[in-house]
């Protein structure tokens, strides 16, 4: 049987990244990408999709005899804490509708992205294990931790392969910031850039774990690949990148911008990361499908002043061709 994948939040941050790696990897004709609306210059088969609506959802599972879903449309930790009551309505419903189509569509593989949100007081701070106890303090982190569990009954109960990793923060070049605690991991780099000051919105020592993108989506590819039998996690895998402060990454950035300001002004966003690890433990994804982190905190500084700053000298070369 064919592969035939379906992205539901193509547009975000990591779904923009994984499906054009998945088009790399299956062919453009199987991998259909979906959000609520479409993307400026995207490529390859998109349908619009409100995963709100289950019907919907079917419809394109039916049309393009979809084998493998990759669910990643929520709503993220600090904008879910703006509108706590809708965040947890759409990340559930959007779980639950997934979950019934690949249920009722004999849909082989499923993968739904859970966070380190998941974990609260209660926790250990550093070397967090997969089997922490789960007290999340936001409305994302306890959706995410309900989707877990919900994963794993319906694997018990119904057989559905459906595979999940908890996220560290993300960081990539690909997309502006989507709204998360560990985001400005993503936006110093911009301001870096720019030659502009940042805001943190972070102590400068509050000590978070991250990983780079590349890192993320290689990690998802190598799970969702994995043989169903070395599966031994139904809830979701810790995956460990490299954990460090906002003062950390300054630090690296001030080796090519050493005029780069930084002030501190923590928020609300600081509670939340209060109480998310330090460090992850991540012995079980490296046993069952021999996952391993490439890039240190240096390799991801290099990377990202690259490639922003090749993405804003293509940006000023455009708005000088737009005024000629």
């Amino acid at each position: 049987m064919d592969t035939k994948i379906l992205v539901i939040g193509a547009n975000g941050q990591l779904g923009s990244v994984l499906t054009s790696e998945l088009r790399n990897k299956f062919g453009d004709e199987n991998v259909i990408a979906s959000d609520l609306k479409g993307s400026e210059g995207s490529k390859g088969k998109f349908e619009v999709i409100d995963a709100t609506d289950i019907h919907r959802i079917e419809e394109v599972v039916t049309k393009h005899k979809i084998t493998q879903i990759y669910h990643l449309a929520a709503i993220l930790s600090a904008k879910g804490e703006e509108t706590p009551l809708s965040t947890w309505d759409i990340n559930m419903k959007t779980l639950f509708n997934v979950l019934e189509v690949s249920r009722n569509n004999n849909i082989d593989r499923v993968f739904f992205p859970s966070s380190i949100a998941v974990f609260g007081e209660g926790a250990p701070l550093n070397n967090t294990p997969d089997d922490a106890y789960l007290n999340p303090a936001t409305v994302y982190g306890m959706s995410k931790a309900a989707g877990e569990n919900w994963a794993q009954y319906y694997f018990l109960r119904y057989g559905l392969d459906i595979r999940s990793i908890r996220y560290p923060g993300v960081i990539g070049y690909q997309s502006l910031p989507g709204g998360g605690t560990t985001d400005y991991a993503v936006d110093i780099y911009h301001k870096a850039v720019l030659k502009e000051d940042f805001d943190c919105f972070l102590k400068e020592d509050a000590t978070l774990p991250m990983i780079f993108m590349d890192d993320a989506i290689r990690a998802t590819i190598e799970l969702m690949e994995a043989p169903k039998e070395n599966i031994t996690v139904r809830t979701s895998y810790n995956i460990s990148g490299i954990s460090f402060s906002p003062s950390e990454v300054v630090d690296e950035i001030r080796k090519l911008y050493p005029d780069f300001k930084v002030n501190y002004k923590p928020d609300f966003r600081q509670e939340i990361a209060s109480r998310w690890p330090k460090s992850i433990d991540d012995a079980a994804a490296k046993k069952d499908w021999g996952w391993k982190s490439q890039f240190n905190l240096d390799d991801i500084t290099e990377v990202m002043i690259q490639k922003l700053q090749e993405k804003y000298r293509k940006g000023s070369r455009n708005k000088e061709i737009l005024m000629l």
